[in-house]
């Protein structure tokens, strides 16, 4: 029964790949030609202090890295490789745990990463006590 599913699976995934024709998508190249014609060219070092000082939320914000990390990513990435201690090189601590992990078979046979799991799930309103920490066990 798996087979015949998978088989049908692949034929409605080869019938709509033949239904999408490229040749029906079009480029305003006017459009795209205007965008372009209207975008204003900045640099910082070329800015004067107020234009730099209006523009700064906006640069942070694209190009500064963020300290807020997600609770939820950092609970799925333990979910999934808690063993491999990829939630703590997300929340910024540094490779020697990741490495510590790894060779203690999953954080202490998997307990660890089942405590930090646990405690992100409970504290997953304020996770920044543990970005960046620097403990092995990060509780």
């Amino acid at each position: 029964m798996r087979k015949l599913f998978l088989v049908f699976v692949l034929f409605a995934g080869v019938f709509a790949a033949n239904q999408a024709v490229a040749s029906t998508y079009s480029v305003n190249e006017q459009a795209v030609d205007q965008l372009f014609e209207n975008a204003i060219e900045t640099s910082m070092i070329s800015l004067s202090a107020t234009e730099a000082n209006s523009l700064a939320p906006t640069v942070a914000t694209a190009f500064m890295p963020s300290k807020e990390k997600s609770a939820v990513a950092a609970i799925l990435l333990d979910f999934f490789l808690g063993g491999l201690g990829v939630h703590r090189f997300y929340l910024g601590t540094k490779p020697l745990t990741g490495i510590g992990y790894i060779l203690t078979c999953g954080g202490i046979f998997g307990i660890v990463p089942l405590v930090d799991l646990i405690v992100l799930i409970i504290d997953n309103d304020d996770i920044s006590q543990y970005i960046d920490n620097p403990k092995f066990f990060m509780w």
